[in-house]
This record gives C-alpha cells, sequence and structure tokens, in this order.
C-alpha cells in the first residue's frame, strides 16, 4: 500500500483545451477517496494520470514516495477497475484473474493461491470455471475486481465500476466495496458522477468541477462526507451534494440587538446563533442581498415538533411524495429562483436552462411520514435555523469561509 500525491496537476490536450487544473490532492496510505462531478470536470482524466493512461501536462505525481510522472503504467503498481469490465470472453473467470499473473511470470502455485483467495472473497468461488457471458451483471463486476485483487497493487482506481447495474445491485455493491475495502485497506481512488454513491463509499470524498477562463482549477472541496454536506465551502458544492439538493432562495440577514433574523420569500424566521458562528462574516453583509441555503431535511411538520413561531413558515403544497421512512413535500415560493454561475453549471448538467425556470422558486421539505400531508394543502414548517446556509451571492462562496481556491490542500475537512 501507498500514499498517493498530486502537486499542481493539470492537463492541457495539444489544442490548447485545459481539462485539468492545479490539482492538489493527498490521498493517504490505505484511504478509500472519491472524485465525484459533473460530466466534464476532469475527475477521470485524473484518474487516468495516476494509472499512467493519461500523459500529465503540468505538475508532479507520486506513488509512496516515487515520483512517477514519466514511469509506464505497468510499473506503477496499481491496478485499475473499469465500467465496462473488460473481460475476454474466451477465457474462464479463473482464467480473466490469472492473466495478469502470467504475463508477470508469476509461479503457478502463487497464482492458484492468489486466485482462490480472491474468489472467496468475492464469494464467487463455485463461478471460477464459467465464461463471462454465462455470468450475471454483478458476478462480471466481481470477477472484474477480483483481476484487481489478485495483483496485490499498492493502490486501487476504479472508474465508475458500478454504473451499468441496476439500481439494486448498485445498492448491493455498495456494501461489498465498503466491507472489501475495509478487509484489504489497499489505497483506492473511486471515481463516480452519483453523489449518492460518493457519500456513501469514501471516507474522503473530493468534489471537482469542469475548468473555465475564470477558474483555472477543478477541486472545490476535499472533506469528508457529512463534512461536505453540513459545511460546503461554496454554491457549487452545496448544490451538488445532498438529495433531494440542498433549497436556494434570495434574501437577507438582519441584527436586532443580539437577535439575528432571516428573510426570504416574504418570511421571517429567527436565526440561531449556531448558524451565525458558523459564518463568522455575516455582520458585513447585514441587510445586503445573499443566498439563502436550506437543506430539506431542516424542515419538519409543525405538529410534530415543539411550537417555534418565530421559526415557522406556512407554505401551500403541491405535491407529497410518501417513501414510507419519510415524506417529501413540494411547494413554491415566491420568489425569483438563484440563478448564479455556480448554480448554471449544476443546471446544465442536469439538462436544465435558466431561462426555464418561471418566477417562482421550487422547495422540498422533508418531514416525518407519521402525520397526513395532502397535496394542495396549507402546511406551517418549522425550520431549524441552526442548519441555515449563508452564500456570497457574487462569488458564491460560503460566507465566513477562508479559503484559496488555487491550493486544494488547504481546502481539506481537516482545515474548515
Amino acid at each position: 500500500m501507498a500514499s498517493i500525491t498530486l502537486e499542481d496537476i493539470g492537463k492541457i490536450y495539444p489544442d490548447g483545451t485545459r481539462a485539468v487544473g492545479q490539482v492538489n490532492l493527498m490521498i493517504n496510505d490505505g484511504e478509500f477517496l472519491v472524485l465525484v462531478g459533473p460530466s466534464g470536470c476532469g475527475k477521470s482524466t485524473v484518474l487516468r494520470m495516476i494509472a499512467g493512461l493519461e500523459e500529465i501536462t503540468e505538475g508532479k505525481l507520486s506513488i509512496g514516495e516515487r515520483v512517477v510522472n514519466d514511469v509506464p503504467p505497468k510499473d506503477r503498481d496499481i491496478a485499475m477497475v473499469f465500467k465496462n469490465y473488460a473481460l475476454y470472453p474466451h477465457m474462464s473467470v479463473r482464467d480473466n484473474m490469472a492473466f495478469g499473473l502470467k504475463l508477470r511470470k508469476t509461479p503457478k502455485e502463487e497464482i492458484d493461491r492468489r486466485v482462490l483467495e480472491a474468489a472467496e472473497i468475492l464469494e464467487i468461488t463455485e463461478l471460477l470455471d464459467r465464461k463471462p457471458k454465462a455470468l450475471s451483471g454483478g458476478q462480471r463486476q466481481r470477477v472484474a475486481m477480483g483481476r484487481a485483487i489478485v495483483r496485490e497493487p499498492m493502490a486501487f482506481l476504479m472508474d465508475e465500476p458500478l454504473s451499468n447495474l441496476d439500481a439494486k445491485l448498485r445498492v448491493q455493491m455498495r456494501a461489498e466495496l465498503s466491507h472489501l475495502h475495509q478487509r484489504l485497506k489497499t489505497t483506492t481512488v473511486y471515481v463516480t458522477h452519483d453523489q449518492v454513491e460518493a457519500m456513501t463509499l469514501g471516507q474522503r470524498v473530493a468534489v471537482m468541477r469542469p475548468v473555465s477562463g475564470k477558474r483555472p482549477y477543478n477541486l472545490q472541496q476535499v472533506a469528508k462526507p457529512t463534512d461536505l454536506f453540513n459545511h460546503p465551502v461554496n454554491l457549487f458544492v452545496a448544490g451538488f451534494i445532498g438529495s433531494p439538493s440542498m433549497n436556494m432562495v434570495y434574501g437577507t440577514v438582519t441584527k436586532d440587538a443580539d437577535t439575528y433574523k432571516a428573510t426570504f420569500a416574504g418570511y421571517t424566521v429567527t436565526v440561531d446563533p449556531v448558524a451565525i458562528e458558523r459564518h463568522p462574516g455575516i455582520d458585513e453583509h447585514l441587510g445586503k442581498e445573499i443566498v439563502i441555503g436550506i437543506r430539506p431535511g431542516t424542515f419538519e411538520d409543525a405538529r410534530v415538533v415543539p411550537e417555534a413561531p418565530e421559526r415557522t413558515i406556512r407554505v401551500k403544497t403541491d405535491v407529497n411524495e410518501l417513501l414510507g421512512s419519510e415524506s417529501y413535500v413540494h411547494f413554491e415560493l415566491d420568489a425569483p429562483p438563484v440563478v448564479t454561475p455556480d448554480i448554471e453549471e449544476l443546471l446544465a448538467d442536469a439538462g436544465t436552462d435558466s431561462s426555464s425556470l418561471g418566477d417562482t422558486t421550487r422547495f422540498t421539505a422533508r418531514v416525518s411520514p407519521d402525520v397526513d400531508v395532502s397535496d394542495f394543502s396549507t402546511l406551517d414548517l418549522v425550520v431549524n435555523t441552526a442548519k441555515l446556509h449563508f452564500f456570497d451571492i457574487d462569488t458564491g462562496d460560503k460566507i465566513g469561509m477562508v479559503t484559496d481556491p488555487s491550493a486544494e490542500f488547504h481546502r481539506d475537512s481537516d482545515a474548515l
């Protein structure tokens, strides 16, 4: 096993297109780190540069203590797992798993030992003599994982390995991947577009976005999943992480004596001091328009929590989605939708044009399923204002967050 260090890593293609810029990232020995972001953000390119499948234009890449910029892929001691399995159809599972070891002239006894051990770990021992065409998608992915495990590499690199599986099987395989990492403790870099995968698998998650002329860097924030969710550094991370995504609305914060209040869409709620402490620069924005972020889980039906009129808003529901363990209530606020460069980027990734959003802002509240909420009914919602998020409308950054976006080492969760 080994750590992986990226220092000012960049990728510029011959036509001048920059795909990756100024990525600084330390992946610890034995860590499971996930690279997540929308299409075109450079996450797969970074993975391929680590693997040696893509030339590094700028910066330095180290695996362990060795700089590997010019080291061929076969000599980097890494194993890669792809989303398309890449199994040889004419070979048995056993031969597919052993193929790389045979090329390395590994003794037959050692090959047999490693293949059998990996098969037992992945619970595919009974499949060793089958051909890939006789396997299900999940079984093929296990074989692909087994082929990587038998290498006993310093690091695993995984490029959306679960994307071809159905939803139920993806959930199962996520759990198996977590269990596998706990058992092997091999440094793992995992790429995905699915933020649910990122949040459930990663010990730390690195959120990326496409580079632009004004922003020559990809990496936005590196943190533990809970820190990404609770302490996003900007609107992009706030909007990308979380399902359903964070509600956002234009508003203001004011102060009367020692009491802070947030006003948005015609409502005014008293802000819990905890939220003020998390935004130490908020006094400089008093009375100015900002973006207020409210997670769906920040709301609760007023019928199931203690009465709090200073934190309650009354809304007209559109649709109530009862999911058994929770209920999602959708409603509209009489306020224009938030449209900033960060939000437009997220909308574009979702295939939505900001011009089609209309004049109102759609909100989602996650409430208790224990009370009945009818469609098109009036509902009182209590806001947990300790969990409000405040963002600068011009920069998109969290108010009070001091970061240097070109030095992502300082955007690690330990520094936030």
